[in-house]
């Protein structure tokens, strides 16, 4: 598939600023080329941070929860089994704690037996753990059956999510969503745990407001942000400005070893040195292996392990969250294999894919569905589902899908699109843009199938299904050096602040195949010979191509050299 590769414009008044406040030449002007205007915005102190009080429903949570305390009100948390959900549920039970409630404790339903969020079944259990007041992090805000029964059951509820509402909310007693109708909060992307831990600033301001605390001796509530900037990448958010400031603060303390427990064990199973964390590590090392739990067992092993403060059981529980992940490597990797070869039947290689593709077998497993359809997306830039067989009780009809999407097609809406016109088609349905859930019949796949190709047929225009690729161009052979690489890899990266990539024509000099699936190269670069790796291409590349690039620092005995690591060739 023909790859366009662009590059950012570089306002150079802002790059101008930027170099004139200190900030090294290349980095600023990777930092204007991301909208970046002034210095103010690049202060990551905490003074910086949005005020909670201008989180709707922030203060009222606050004051709720502190009423509860002050009567030893029983607490209990219903968390999500993703990583946002199980930081915030850490931080809730960990800042809670700090801040005096004596009774907390939590429940996270099983992605096969209770579905998302808070079910009607899972206000019940709530209730039979002896709970008064039910506390949702990182869902509830859909879970409009799930509040009134737990109201009916004599519970106060406070909904703490991030998820876009729908037009009707539930009727808890507060609701603290950036997203909500009337919300002022300037950063709409807060992640889940970034919710809750803003609902925690504003009960530690409210019980200081009551004398239980001064500001000397109020608890440090910053030990929460290794987990706030944990569960702000690993879900993807926009990294905003004040989510980036939630992060940089998070990974200050990861690098100077003040983290809790768990993560330094998870750090440990991962192979990686917490001294030099980045927002990679987040992403691609601790937060899967957190997810793991998830998707294949059972969250409560992930909570436990963030939640834990004996290190010798933080490291065996590390070590199990390790061996779940590596299982569903394995499973993702067959699945994935299996779907590839599903969606390319679905057209001829003379041919362009079709305008979404949809995928099922009765033999995928429901926990790795979404990273199947992102590797799906990834390889032939259309938006994706991909279905299991549901192995809840009573629901072996049912199909559990996931997808993923590209910029242009609004995964949410076009469900949204699809449940009007055929009302009985979707048990059920939610999400952002980019990433979406549903549930069908069996029977209703073909359906499903015929309707999804349809809505993006109408939306997708050839530019949209052009595959294009962002970059910050040539990079100069100046900063070609492992200490200017190490300076860029500590910055704040991620999503909607991407990553540095450049681009330019450079020389193959020569390219092999290793392990059968990954291409390694030896590049001429402004003349200097650079090695360079493209993993998971095999096809050769021609004498002289123009390659989008990251940089990376391999070490070989001692020694320090630049590598490109190769996302894609314009060719």
């Amino acid at each position: 598939m023909s790859f366009q590769i662009l590059t950012r414009d570089v306002p150079p008044r802002s790059a101008w600023a930027l170099e004139q406040a200190g900030i090294h030449p290349l980095l600023s002007k990777l930092f204007a080329a991301r909208g970046i205007l002034s210095p103010d915005e690049l202060d990551d102190g905490l003074a910086k941070l949005l005020p909670p009080n201008s989180l709707k429903g922030a203060q009222d949570a606050a004051g709720m929860l502190a009423n509860a305390m002050s009567h030893n009100l029983k607490l209990c948390i219903v968390a999500d089994y993703d990583c946002d959900g199980a930081t915030a549920c850490a931080v809730a039970l960990r800042g809670l704690r700090m801040l005096g409630a004596k009774h907390v404790s939590y429940i996270v339903p099983d992605r096969v037996v209770d579905g998302y969020g808070l079910t009607a079944p899972i206000a019940q259990r709530v209730k039979d753990s002896g709970a008064d007041v039910l506390i949702t992090v990182d869902n509830g805000i859909a879970s409009l059956e799930g509040v009134a029964q737990a109201q009916s059951l004599g519970m106060q509820v406070l909904i703490t999510d991030h998820h876009l509402p729908a037009a009707t909310l539930p009727a808890a007693e507060v609701i603290v969503n950036p997203n909500q109708a009337g919300c002022s909060f300037e950063s709409k992307s807060l992640a889940g745990v970034g919710v809750m831990f803003y609902v925690l600033l504003a009960l530690r301001a409210e019980l200081r407001q009551r004398g239980l605390f001064t500001a000397e001796t109020q608890p440090k509530l910053d030990a929460l942000l290794p987990l706030v900037a944990l569960g702000t990448v690993a879900d993807v958010v926009k990294l905003d400005n004040n989510n980036r400031r939630l992060v940089a603060q998070g990974l200050k303390r990861i690098r100077a070893g003040h983290m809790p427990c768990g993560m330094q064990s998870l750090f440990k199973a991962a192979g990686r040195e917490p001294k030099v964390a980045t927002t990679f590590d987040f992403g691609f090392a601790l937060g899967p292996r957190i997810n793991a739990a998830g998707r294949l067992s059972d969250m409560t092993l992930g909570i436990e392990c963030l939640t834990t403060d004996d290190a010798a059981r933080a490291d065996e529980l590390a070590r199990q969250l390790d061996g779940i992940n590596r299982e569903r490597r394995d499973i993702e990797g067959d699945m994935r294999q299996q779907a590839m070869e599903i969606a390319e039947s679905l057209f001829d290689d003379s041919d362009a894919p079709p305008p979404a593709i949809c995928v099922f077998d009765p033999d995928f497993h429901e926990g790795v569905v979404g990273i199947v359809a992102s590797r799906i997306k990834d390889k032939f830039h259309r938006p994706c589902f991909v279905f299991a067989a549901s192995n809840a009780p009573g629901k072996e009809h049912e199909l559990k899908g996931s997808g993923r999407s590209i910029p242009g097609f609004h995964l949410r809406d076009a469900l949204d699109l699809m449940a009007k016109k055929f009302p009985d088609m979707l048990l059920r349905f939610g999400g952002h843009a980019m990433a979406a859930g549903c549930t069908i019949e069996e029977e209703n796949l073909e359906q499903f199938e015929t309707s999804f190709m349809e809505v993006a047929a109408q939306i997708l225009s050839p530019a949209t299904l052009q595959r294009k690729l962002e970059t910050d161009g040539p990079l100069d052979s100046q900063y070609r050096r492992a200490e200017f690489v190490e300076v860029m890899q500590r910055e704040v990266w991620g999503q909607g602040f991407a990553p540095p990539v450049f681009s330019e024509e450079v020389e193959v000099l020569s390219q092999r195949l290793v392990s059968e699936k990954h291409l390694a190269l030896k590049l001429k670069h402004q003349g200097h010979p650079v090695d360079g790796i493209w993993f998971g291409r095999i096809e050769p590349l021609p004498a002289r191509v123009k390659l989008a690039f990251r940089l990376d620092v391999d070490e070989w005995q001692g020694q320090k050299r630049v590598r490109f690591l190769v996302e894609a060739a314009e060719i």
